[in-house]
């Protein structure tokens, strides 16, 4: 168990999946049950107790700038001039992460807690001492959306694992993960992906998941926005608990 004190906001993406809709709006800022998806984020770190924020921005960037500062506690934004994708995104902020482990937190991911906080559940489970990542994860049969093969297996003790060729995943990525820096050591210099990372720390035994016990929504496209969108408004939502 930890006490998490840093998080990262990855909100630097181009969002080309979810066009039109991002042809003039970060994904992060767009909306879905009345708040941006970067406040929701940023509302779920904030009720987790973490002071610490970093948010990097890159497409349309002075807009999330304008939203962070517009936010009771803005979090600090680190503009990226060229996209660093999700590991040299990281990578760059961790002068201000700081040498304790931290969560990253996709810009387009929205969950709705279980009995507990997610975040706060992640913190619990996290072993520094076993652990370069511990990763929140979602059954793939409760997704509405296209999820393919899925993103990992997990074996008893929480361990991942890509799946091999022709084997079908039962988890998919939540998109909230907590880290330890070590995850990052001799990080590649210009843009790369975490993947990257994850596949060392898979070959280390160092990546683990845990299991969301709430609702989350895959939200990739513009359709994947009006069905959750729907959801929420009429309650279903619930049955995914």
């Amino acid at each position: 168990m930890i006490t998490l004190t840093s998080a990262m906001v990855l909100a630097a993406g181009l969002g080309t999946r979810m066009r039109p809709l991002t042809e003039a709006t970060p994904k992060p800022l767009l909306k879905l049950a009345g708040r941006s998806l970067l406040d929701h984020a940023l509302d779920r770190i904030e009720a987790a107790g973490i002071g610490n924020v970093v948010v990097n921005a890159h497409w349309f960037a002075e807009q999330v700038e304008a939203a962070c500062a517009a936010r009771a506690n803005p979090p600090r934004v680190l503009r990226e001039e060229t996209v660093q994708e999700t590991g040299g995104g990281v990578r760059d902020a961790l002068p201000l992460l700081g040498a304790d482990p931290f969560l990253v937190v996709n810009g387009d991911a929205f969950w709705l807690d279980g009995p507990g906080q997610a975040v706060l559940r992640l913190a619990a489970a996290f072993d520094p001492e076993k652990m370069d990542g511990l990763l929140l994860l979602v059954r793939s049969a409760v997704v509405e959306g296209e999820v393919g093969r899925g993103d990992f297996m997990m074996d008893p003790l929480g361990r991942l694992r890509r799946p091999k060729e022709r084997e079908i995943s039962p988890y998919v990525y939540a998109g909230l993960q907590i880290v330890s820096p070590r995850l990052f050591r001799e990080a590649p210099e210009g843009p790369f992906g975490t993947m990257r990372l994850w596949e060392r720390a898979i070959e280390e035994e160092r990546l683990f998941g845990l299991v969301h016990d709430g609702a989350w929504f895959h939200l990739s496209r513009p359709g994947d926005l009006r069905k959750a969108e729907t959801a929420l408004a009429t309650g279903l939502v619930k049955a995914m608990f």
